[in-house]
């Protein structure tokens, strides 16, 4: 973005036309991720979001000048056909995964701007001299930190993807000395960055250099990574979903694109405080779920080990008949739920005690599922109304004025052993007080455990009773029981 006209005259209509744009796009990101920040405004500032990409995108082509409108189109065309058959073919339960992958993609669209942006340059000596006698350092440090992220993005982005599609173990694989290995992996890229950027002066060797500083952070994106278990995924997704902003940010100060240092910044800047916000939900400081190698041992040394004594289970015709004369009914939705495909069931059951004069709840812990606002994503689409919506802080002394608490495939985000085992690898995180109500239905396929694999003390709990099979087909059962009474 160049704001100010050239000595050699006033600036063009292309400039003056971009720099519009890019104005306009900025403006349109910001107000994009306001209207992300809540339920009710989130999928019209999705849109927004895109809509601001395109103008920025459109609008740099435009300052170029000369350009091939053919490129355009067919980057368009191809770009826009692959978003649509992802949005279509991709399940909901597998919206964690894409979204990983998505920003896998971002962190490698970085790299790959860092390169093409060195294979562009003329001129001998080192990269900052390459990048410009007159403050060239600062792009050239840019173009290494670019490469550094951004790979480390890809690379830890793809084996996200991999854990959350179970085409890889979930469970942490911890290196030896993993630590010592991720901390040499890091320095040397910088060493190399340091020394390609100020002390070596073969152009050829530089590119070599910067190559290395691609495949060295590769590998650090994946070791990084494999030692952090599914249930810190949620953590891992929106961290890595920063880093790509970053990378972004990054690319943008090499090739002197503020509207990218823009939209790189806020979506870094978003990614770090969702991640944060995401800790506090699982009382973990972020150090602790990067190097803390999460679920290795699970239900070891205790953690509310053993088995269950005292489950009691009940069939969906006396969960129907309960639930019928209940007045105050609260669900609480896991990735049980999302495997099942059970959220229009789950609406469609919800009207009908609606009906009957219930007054219905949903509560939303902020680690349900796989990735943040998953449950949200999945009760929005059953067009569940968002006043009927509850986070865990807002609902969570009010469970023991409820009836009846109907748990959908939730597992750790329930399990009060989290307040009381200190043994437990849950011990701290806030959960769910569903214990609390005069009686809870636990909907599973069976007593297995959640992604902790540890035992949940809820299943035992005298109010509790276990329900099993498919949620889907269960609230199928519930609802033909209801419409039957």
């Amino acid at each position: 973005m160049n704001f100010v006209a050239s000595s050699s005259g006033p600036l063009e209509w292309n400039y003056i036309a971009a720099n519009f744009g890019y104005l306009a796009s900025v403006v349109m990101f910001m107000l994009a991720i306001m209207r992300m920040g809540r339920v009710k405004t989130a999928r019209s500032g999705n849109f927004l979001a895109a809509a601001a990409m395109l103008l920025a995108v459109v609008s740099s082509f435009v300052e170029m000048g000369k350009i091939n409108p053919a490129f355009i189109v067919a980057g368009l065309i191809i770009g826009g056909a692959v978003g649509a058959i992802m949005a279509k073919k991709v399940q909901m339960t597998q919206m964690p995964e894409m979204v990983a992958l998505l920003n896998g993609f971002g962190g490698l669209a970085s790299t790959l701007v860092g390169l093409a942006t060195f294979y562009a340059l003329s001129g001998g000596g080192n990269l900052a001299m390459m990048m410009g006698r007159d403050g060239g350092w600062f792009g050239a440090i840019n173009l290494v930190l670019t490469l550094i992220v951004g790979s480390v993005t890809f690379t830890g982005s793809i084996i996200a993807f991999l854990k959350l599609s179970e085409k890889m173990s979930g469970r942490p694989i911890l290196l030896p000395m993993r630590h010592v290995l991720n901390v040499l992996l890091l320095l040397i890229p910088l060493a190399m960055g340091v020394a390609a950027v100020w002390y070596v002066n073969n152009p050829i060797l530089v590119g070599l250099i910067l190559i290395g500083i691609v495949l060295i952070t590769f590998v650090l994106g994946v070791t990084i990574v494999i030692p952090i278990g599914g249930g810190d995924m949620p953590v891992v997704i929106s961290l890595l979903n920063s880093y790509s902003g970053i990378a972004a940010a990054l690319a943008g100060f090499t090739i002197g694109e503020a509207v990218l240092v823009v939209s790189g910044s806020l979506v870094g800047a978003s990614g770090m405080i969702l991640t944060q916000i995401m800790c506090k939900a699982m009382n973990r400081s972020l150090a602790n779920v990067m190097f803390g190698g999460f679920g290795a041992e699970p239900a070891a040394g205790g953690g509310g080990g053993g088995e269950y004594v005292g489950v009691k289970s009940a069939d969906a015709e006396t969960a129907a008949m309960i639930m019928q004369d209940a007045q105050n009914i609260v669900i609480v939705p896991g990735y049980g739920m999302a495997v099942a495909q059970a959220q229009h069931a789950v609406r469609e059951m919800a009207k009908i005690l609606e009906e009957k004069g219930a007054n219905i709840r949903y509560a939303v812990h902020p680690v349900a599922g796989r990735m943040p606002g998953h449950m949200n994503v999945l009760l929005a689409e059953a067009n569940v109304p968002y006043e009927q919506l509850f986070e865990m802080d807002q609902i969570n002394d009010d469970f023991r004025n409820v009836d009846v608490v109907l748990v959908i495939g939730a597992n750790d985000t329930v399990n009060p052993s989290a307040k009381t085992d200190k043994s437990s690898p849950l011990y701290g995180m806030p959960v769910m007080n569903v214990e609390e109500a005069k009686t809870v239905f636990t909907m599973k396929r069976s007593l297995g455990g959640g992604f902790a694999q540890v035992k949940n003390t809820l299943f035992e709990c005298p109010n509790n009773y276990m329900v099993y099979g498919d949620a889907r087909k269960t609230l199928e059962e519930i609802i033909k029981a209801l419409k039957e009474g």
